[in-house]
């Protein structure tokens, strides 16, 4: 799904997940500042449950469960209530939003307590995933993809405004801003930079709504995270940020999506050696100040979902596909003991695959083929019954 470069419905219908408190201690360093009133005014997972939407937790009953071992039974059953995000990743998923955010309606109107939100990722740029091969969209640059993707962002809209009263939490565009900063030297990157940028500033304006908060993606410690590229890093997201006249929905930043690092680690592992930021919480704290001298609100959410076992099986910091040896990690929360940290969540639905292993596969990255990386897998975004087992075997002791 990424590659860097160091530059030196449901069977038991839809539910909700209520987030757990407590109160949040400052980090070591410089604590987040206010950069614009409105923009950082409030957590937006406080206060409220997520959805547990319907696809995942069917995938989980219809799928894994029947052939899954009684101790592991009662696991399978509790992600099933975890509420993850939902991937637009095709025009054709935004209709599920509609459906979504009416169900999350109909329950708040039956007095959900605390109130539901919705969650979702916006992913589908035109030659998206452009350092890698797994997860290519169905936008190209080069047959009318900005055009596009504005039509895939106004239907969004649509689904936003129709569902005004209901708070919705954007995850907006995985790899991308990594990749503008890391991997402008492949050709395809290179090529779709000025489209991406007009995508952004296109998206942000568009969905900058009062019911809406949005982080970008900010990809992870082993990529952005490393000191040659925390500032370009700071420096791109203050300037698209601004390009889009700081749009108040504009909460900060997603990290660690789709990846395993740790929140914080006692010893950092063997693959990330060279960089001192060797877990989410060094690399966000590293990440912060820059951010907010740069003008950007520096707060985060970090993705749970898959770094509950570590260290993990990766041989590479930036094997990525699949990869052996992981765990559930904690459950959504606000009891993440950090200022700058809104929230840990589930943005990648564990057990949904990275991408497939098979090499003949018009999608098929040589990642999902490595010795860390488990197989057979099947494509990327389906369900992987065999990883999902590995998730419940390894969870965080704490899920």
């Amino acid at each position: 799904m990424w590659t860097f470069i160091l530059l030196t419905t449901a069977l038991l219908g839809p539910r909700a997940y209520a987030l757990p408190t407590a109160s949040v201690a400052s980090p070591t360093t410089a604590a987040a500042s206010s950069v614009t009133a409105a923009a950082t005014s409030s957590n937006p997972f406080s206060g409220v449950q997520l959805y547990a939407n319907p696809h995942y937790s069917s995938e989980i009953y219809t799928s894994a469960i029947p052939s899954l071992t009684a101790s592991l039974t009662s696991k399978a059953s509790a992600a099933a209530e975890v509420g993850t995000f939902f991937w637009l990743d095709a025009v054709d998923k935004v209709p599920t939003m509609g459906t979504y955010l009416n169900n999350i309606k109909t329950k708040n109107a039956a007095g959900a307590n605390p109130p539901i939100a919705g969650t979702f990722v916006v992913y589908d740029l035109p030659d998206r995933d452009c350092a890698a091969l797994a997860s290519n969209g169905e936008f190209s640059v080069d047959d009318g993809g900005v055009a596009n993707y504005k039509a895939y962002i106004d239907k969004i809209h649509t689904q936003l405004v129709k569902y005004s009263d209901i708070k919705t939490i954007l995850v907006y565009e995985p790899d991308s801003f990594g990749n503008l900063v890391t991997n402008l030297n492949v050709a395809k990157c290179a090529e779709a930079e000025s489209a991406y940028y007009e995508c952004f500033k296109y998206a942000l304006t568009t969905l900058n709504l009062d019911n809406v908060s949005i982080y970008l993606d900010a990809g992870h410690a082993g990529w952005l995270g490393w000191a040659a590229n925390l500032q370009p890093a700071a420096t791109l997201f203050a300037q698209i940020y601004k390009n889009a006249s700081s749009p108040a929905a504009v909460r900060g930043l997603a990290t660690n999506v789709a990846n395993y690092n740790a929140w914080s680690i006692d010893t950092c592992p063997s693959y990330t050696s060279g960089n001192e930021n060797c877990d989410e919480k060094k690399y966000v704290t590293a990440l912060a100040p820059l951010l907010e001298a740069a003008g950007f609100p520096a707060h985060f959410i970090t993705d749970t979902g898959r770094n509950g076992a570590q260290p993990t099986a990766q041989t590479a910091w930036g094997d990525w596909c699949n990869v052996k040896s992981t765990g559930l990690g904690k459950r959504p929360t606000t009891a993440t003991n950090s200022t700058l940290e809104d929230a840990f969540v589930w943005v990648k639905p564990p057990a949904e695959s990275d991408g497939t292993s098979n090499s003949s596969s018009a999608r098929y990255d040589a990642h999902c083929g490595y010795s860390d990386a488990l197989t057979p897998a099947p494509e990327a975004g389906t369900w992987f019954q065999a990883y999902f087992e590995q998730l419940l075997e390894n969870a965080d002791a704490s899920f």
